[in-house]
């Protein structure tokens, strides 16, 4: 059974992982029964037809009674199926089901930076992490820095957390051609300009105040200064629109969220893809934005280098260093292109068929576990 309730309208976070691991699970034959809201049901449907798509109760739209549902509802709904393994991909997990089960905890930043999420959900998904390392059959995180922090913050025994990195679909990133790249730049409205992007939620640890002063920064010392597109949906950082108040030299595009058959024209065809995030659990856009050819500059910090590699360029988050190192790309285009050729080469090393496989390969093993 594989709990998709918990996937957002949006499709961002979970949804992603969810609707990327699910079909590669469905083709290589894994059984599957898949709850999740009324409104998806036709998704799921047709995302795996070889599946089995259970509607929840339509009120689990609101979170909280999501929750209470997981706890009450669900264990119901699963004992009336016949499953061997019930899979929750997003912290909590069905305390009252009797089945074997897998936890998907995507990372570890609510203990190592709780400074930059919510206060709700620092609580919870904290407490939830300790609870499901604790109950679970078996934890899944998506790079080894995630698996070191929780087994360094929540006490986790690192046999029993298992690293599956996260994977590209190369049917969406992909090296963009001539006429996709147009249409986003129109919808960009920026014309031939040379832009930088980024690609995430805007959310504290994201960093992007820094990394709109380290664009007013070389704006001071240079007219060429590309325009920084941050898309993504807004999260709960305050200060970014500050920040780009407070550079005037700057020109800022805040997109939004940009349609999913949008984004490799929009991440390949940028000098470079900034992601100065302070810390991921896995850090899904910068091999996206690989896979799309394009150079990416991040930070050292937590997965970042995991999925980086030698690829990407590295900086530290203060807005001078974002700025150096911006700046010495912009001016080594041969070095640009290189990490590029290189990037898509690695992107290829991260693949969501080789991921379902691994989570294969943990149900079978939780499965009989418990037998």
């Amino acid at each position: 059974m594989f709990d998709a309730t918990a996937v957002p309208a949006d499709r961002r976070g979970v949804g992603r992982y969810v609707d990327s691991l699910l079909p590669e699970l469905d083709r290589a034959g894994t059984p599957l029964h898949i709850a999740c809201r009324v409104e998806d049901v036709e998704h799921y449907a047709a995302l795996c037809p070889g599946a089995q798509v259970l509607a929840a109760p339509r009120a689990i739209a609101r979170r909280p009674v999501r929750m209470v549902w997981e706890q009450t509802g669900f264990p119901a709904l699963i004992a009336r199926q016949d499953v061997d393994v019930v899979h929750s991909p997003h912290y909590t997990r069905p305390v009252l089901s009797r089945k074997p089960s897998v936890v998907t905890l995507h990372d570890a930043t609510f203990f190592s930076h709780p400074e930059v999420h919510e206060r709700s959900k620092r609580l919870l998904f904290g407490a939830w992490s300790k609870a499901s390392l604790r109950l679970a059959d078996a934890c899944i995180v998506p790079s080894a820095a995630t698996r070191d922090e929780l087994v360094k913050y929540a006490g986790a025994k690192p046999d029993r957390v298992d690293v599956v990195h996260l994977g590209v679909d190369t049917s969406v990133f992909h090296e963009p051609d001539a006429d996709s790249v147009r249409r986003v730049r129109d919808r960009l409205g920026i014309g031939d300009r040379r832009y930088i992007a980024f690609l995430g939620t805007i959310e504290p640890r994201k960093n992007l105040p820094q990394l709109v002063r380290a664009m007013a920064l070389l704006a001071e010392r240079r007219a060429d200064v590309p325009v920084l597109v941050l898309a993504g949906g807004s999260g709960w950082d305050t200060t970014v629109d500050d920040a780009i108040a407070a550079a005037p030299g700057v020109d800022v595009r805040k997109p939004g969220f940009l349609p999913l058959d949008e984004l490799a024209a929009y991440l390949g065809d940028a000098e470079l893809v900034a992601y100065p995030s302070l810390g991921e659990g896995f850090g899904l856009p910068v091999i996206e934005a690989m896979a799309c050819g394009s150079a990416v500059l991040t930070t050292p910090f937590l997965s970042l280098p995991e999925v980086g590699g030698d690829v990407a360029a590295y900086s530290q988050p203060d807005a001078a260093s974002i700025a150096a190192a911006v700046e010495e790309l912009l001016d080594d285009p041969v070095r640009r292109a290189d990490m590029a050729r290189r990037g898509v080469q690695r992107a290829r090393q991260f693949s969501w068929e080789a991921a379902a496989a691994a989570h294969q390969r943990i149900y079978r093993q939780v499965a009989r576990t418990r037998t």
